[in-house]
């Protein structure tokens, strides 16, 4: 610990969202508290924002990571108007409603009447020819099942082909939720990803019943939002964007950051942790790549989890960080001109189930979906490749990868038109895969991790939730834990 006036000395390693967010949030309630910081932020890569990187390119706005957040998820949005951001919130275009799920090389409408999968209106639910009559009174009779032994944690397929059957989870829960991780909904944990489910059924005797209650409590609670409302800058949507992209944020973020006296370091890749025996040194020793070290106090880990348990294997107990296995996937952006598109793009995109075996995974109309993404006269489409246990075609050379998505285009939406550009951006590794029990294997390894390397956190998308707000949330907890220690 330091000496009492002085300086506390603080890493954080990682400069994506929730490395970023982290640093923002120790410099803020340091000055709120009068503590002493000096916070560095050390990203390995030469640029910051991990997975978040929109590229603005003749006038279209092309995200090659993620593309929106979460609306009703507050940090992010606590952050916009903490940066100054909130005139900069987008929402989804409220015309482009329509969504469609594939089936047998066919675009079928998603069903209406459910939520997260869950069927709530069984006159509208009854319509939808994505489900047999057989799949559709058996999801329905989930409301008379009993409760049954509800495990601990188990695998989120096997919960809801018990609860709603094998068809459902084939044709609407594996593309609508799979499709979050990029995962198999059979070997990701239930209690990590949707522990709502099990909390519903455990609550209310049945998924249907839960699902029905949560969207009365969040019609109410929206009402009563809209009613406390003192402005008009927030959209009424589901998910937001900013209107010059993601990026805004992390730009904000490192603006704010520098101001703060924050010193952020490029291309400064940690290859090890110490424990320093330097006196004055502070606790530990970060040795950078280039052969430089630097001396700190306390550290933030937001690193992917492999990199993480590198850093941290000598000192302490990682399997619960091995035990994280990562998905590679690929975006694949294509811009065309509007007076060559065959296509009108009546609504937001598509998903494809697994069992359809096409190369892409989903697609987003994005020029449809986000109205600010394309100038006048233009199309943009987004595509999405690469699942756990179907990665291959993340390796395809551009070339093969470009054309193996205008083909599913072509035949599912009968969309012949030649691109003017195409971007693709390989995501590595970048889809953390929660399995069964990961909660609780993740506040073990906390635990010894705190007794063993006090004053050295770990956190970011591989802990506690990948969507954006989720990182926020986790950036700014990891700031208050370190600075209440």
């Amino acid at each position: 610990m330091t000496a009492l006036g002085s300086v506390r000395r603080v890493a954080v390693l990682g400069g994506g969202i929730t490395g970023l967010s982290a640093a923002y949030y120790l410099t803020k309630l340091a000055a709120a508290s009068g503590e002493k910081l000096e916070v560095t932020v050390l990203e390995g890569s030469d640029r910051l924002g991990g997975l978040v990187n929109t590229l603005r390119k003749d006038g279209f706005v092309i995200e090659r990571g993620p593309d929106s957040f979460l609306a009703r998820k507050q940090p992010m949005i606590d952050l916009a108007f903490e940066l100054g951001l909130e005139g900069e919130l987008v929402g989804t275009n409220p015309a482009a409603k329509n969504t469609y799920i594939t089936l047998d090389g066919q675009l079928l409408p998603m069903p209406e009447g459910m939520t997260l999968g869950v069927p709530t209106d069984r006159e509208k639910f009854m319509r939808t020819e994505l489900v047999s009559e057989a799949g559709k009174l058996r999801a329905f009779a989930e409301a008379e099942l009993p409760e049954g032994d509800l495990p601990e944690d188990e695998p989120v397929g096997e919960f809801l082909e018990r609860r709603m059957g094998r068809e459902m989870v084939e044709r609407i829960f594996e593309p609508l939720l799979a499709g979050i991780h990029a995962g198999d909904l059979y070997s990701l944990g239930l209690r990590a990803t949707f522990p709502q489910f099990r909390s519903m059924v455990k609550e209310h005797g049945s998924l249907i019943a839960g699902t029905r209650e949560a969207q009365r409590v969040a019609t109410e609670s929206a009402k009563a939002k809209a009613a406390e409302m003192k402005d008009d800058r927030l959209p009424a949507s589901v998910f937001m964007t900013f209107r010059n992209g993601l990026s805004s944020v992390i730009e904000a973020l490192e603006a704010a950051l520098r101001q703060a006296g924050v010193v952020i370091r490029l291309g400064a890749q940690v290859e090890a942790l110490e424990l320093s025996s330097s006196d004055g040194a502070g606790r530990y020793r970060l040795r950078l790549a280039d052969g430089t070290a630097v001396d700190v106090d306390d550290a933030i880990m937001t690193l992917p989890a492999s990199a993480t348990a590198d850093l941290l294997s000598p000192h302490a107990d990682v399997a619960a960080l091995r035990n994280i296995r990562y998905v590679s996937v690929a975006n694949v952006v294509m811009a065309y001109d509007a007076d060559r598109f065959d296509h009108d793009l009546n609504g937001s995109g598509f998903l494809v189930p697994r069992q359809e075996g096409r190369t892409i995974t989903a697609s987003t109309w994005t020029s449809s979906k986000w109205l600010h993404t394309a100038p006048d006269g233009k199309r943009l489409v987004r595509c999405y490749v690469g699942r756990s246990g179907d990665e291959a075609g993340v390796e395809l050379n551009d070339e093969a990868i470009a054309a193996a998505v205008q083909n599913d285009l072509r035949e599912l939406m009968g969309l012949t038109a030649e691109p003017a550009f195409v971007e693709i951006t390989r995501l590595r590794q970048s889809m953390p895969q929660y399995p069964v029990g990961h909660g609780e294997a993740l506040a073990a390894f906390r635990a010894g991790l705190a007794e063993r390397l006090p004053g050295i956190l770990a956190t970011g998308a591989a802990f506690n939730g990948v969507g954006l707000p989720d990182c926020v949330a986790q950036g700014k907890q990891a700031a208050e834990a370190l600075l209440e220690q």
